[in-house]
């Protein structure tokens, strides 16, 4: 498949005041094909969510080329949504308005955001909660609402930060078993970073290791695990292959 995302050649060094300066990326190449959900896994303070933050237009690159559409990227767009690790609810505010909250700022009229949000709340199983605020929902009950709002938009490309990274075990396997039945009903190219082999190997197309900072892609593998994945697949001799295979690629970029 034709590259939907390509980066070539990003650079991004940060200049703090009075300090020394950091060379978050360098010569960082990546390609994400339409429709594939692709993981990033590296250690600490490698780039990867630096990254995401400059497809999303929040950060500008010193140097490099990054294509979305074969468009060169110029800034934020609406094409590109964010589903952060700290769910950044606005507690004041209930699921469906949590979840209409793009939509506002889009000045999309309010009967059609309150029917796109019921249809995201039942597409993440909140079906029943629109009405509750942030206080009164479980971690995993707020990821929802953070995905939700990101898919409320329509955007072709969901980028994700770490986003299950704060919930327990039992409820972030749970929600990676959710993802993937989202990501096949609403289609969307993803790319996801995360600290977690496993994780990565369960939900993606390919999972790209990157190495230590500045962070460069040191390795990319296809994950040729079939679809739709149960979650006993995590115990078969191949996943456990992948997952040894990774880990060998990564271990020698972590400094303790």
């Amino acid at each position: 498949m034709a590259a939907y995302i390509q980066a070539r050649n990003v650079n991004l060094t940060f200049r703090p005041p009075n300090r020394a300066p950091v060379r978050a990326l360098g010569n960082f190449d990546i390609d994400v094909a339409e429709g594939e959900f692709v993981s990033i896994v590296g250690p600490s303070g490698c780039g990867k969510s630096t990254f995401l933050n400059i497809l999303l237009g929040l950060i500008k690159p010193d140097s490099g080329d990054i294509l979305m559409h074969g468009k060169k990227l110029s800034g934020p767009g609406t094409d590109r949504a964010m589903v952060f690790q700290d769910f950044g609810l606005l507690p004041w505010r209930t699921v469906e308005h949590n979840i209409e909250l793009g939509l506002e700022l889009k000045k999309v009229p309010a009967a059609k955001r309150r029917a796109i949000a019921a249809r995201l709340s039942a597409l993440v199983g909140l079906a029943g909660f629109e009405h509750h605020y942030p206080h009164e929902l479980s971690g995993g009950m707020k990821q929802r609402v953070g995905l939700a709002r990101a898919l409320a938009t329509d955007p072709d490309v969901l980028l994700m930060d770490e986003p299950f990274a704060a919930l327990d075990a039992q409820t972030r396997d749970l929600m990676q078993v959710e993802l993937l039945r989202v990501w096949r009903e609403a289609k969307k190219t993803v790319l996801f970073v995360t600290h977690q082999i496993d994780e990565a190997i369960y939900l993606s197309d390919r999972v790209m290791v990157m190495s230590k900072r500045p962070g460069r892609a040191k390795k990319t593998f296809a994950i040729d695990l079939p679809r739709p994945r149960e979650y006993e697949m995590r115990v078969t001799p191949q996943f456990n292959e992948l997952k040894l295979e990774i880990w060998n690629t990564l271990k020698d970029e972590i400094v303790v």
